[in-house]
């Protein structure tokens, strides 16, 4: 992992996104990374807005980095709302005049995914209305519905969303976090790092979670067994970390 990368992800994982430059350097150095390098990779990311400094603290500035957190966290809680087969879907469609620059195209893509919309069509995006404040994407480009479909919404959901890649990998990190407990419970420090990685992973994968019903999903779903093995695993890892940093005087 690079400075900048390791930095960031315990940014986004605290919160606030704020803490002090001795601690984000002890953090950086679990990876090898030395002072020197965590202090340059600071210095140009403030250069580029991605943090702050502030009385020898660094906090998130970047107003994509802040919700990058937010759903973040809101993917960690994973809530939804109630939904059957035969309730409506949101739908976005992209109605604009005219060419649009490559880079616009594929922001208003990165914001459509985010939000956890599947492109149905060229230029159609839906998703089931089970998400409460989730699928707003503010761009003038697009005119929001809801509609009735009038298919099959497993096979719709299925043909929409790779669903066994996604439960197949959410399986396999259950299966990390669990063969590092041991190490999380004798509070060995060399956990840290691999822990870190791992973490990191589950996070990404948690954001990828499109949130479906589970009408729509398989009964063996894990995303609720990642989230719970998560949130342990989290507790026990930030405990092991307090112990680093206290035995490095942060």
């Amino acid at each position: 992992m690079t400075a900048r990368s390791v930095l960031l992800s315990v940014l986004l994982g605290t919160d606030p996104p704020r803490l002090p430059v001795a601690l984000l350097v002890s953090t950086t150095e679990l990876f090898g990374i030395n002072e020197g390098t965590t202090r340059t990779a600071l210095s140009r990311m403030a250069a580029k807005g991605e943090v702050r400094a502030d009385d020898g603290h660094y906090e998130l500035a970047s107003p994509r980095l802040l919700q990058r957190q937010h759903r973040q966290d809101r993917s960690r809680v994973g809530m939804t709302q109630p939904w059957q087969p035969g309730d409506p879907w949101v739908q976005a469609v992209v109605a604009t005049s005219g060419a649009r620059p490559a880079a616009a195209r594929a922001g208003l893509r990165r914001s459509l995914l985010d939000a956890r919309l599947a492109e149905w069509r060229d230029g159609v995006w839906i998703r089931p209305a089970n998400l409460d404040g989730m699928t707003a994407v503010d761009d003038d480009s697009l005119v929001w519905g809801v509609v009735q479909l009038d298919t099959d919404p497993q096979h719709l959901a299925a043909s929409l969303w790779a669903l066994d890649e996604w439960s197949d990998v959410a399986s396999h990190l259950v299966d990390d976090m669990e063969a590092l407990v041991p190490g999380l419970e004798s509070s060995d420090h060399d956990v840290l790092a691999p822990g870190f990685v791992v973490s990191a992973a589950v996070l990404r994968q948690l954001q990828a979670d499109p949130l479906l019903p589970s009408a729509l999903l398989a009964a063996d779903w894990p995303g609720v067994a990642l989230r719970d093995a998560y949130g342990r695993f989290d507790t026990a890892y930030r405990g092991v970390l307090r112990d680093w940093f206290d035995a490095h005087r942060v």
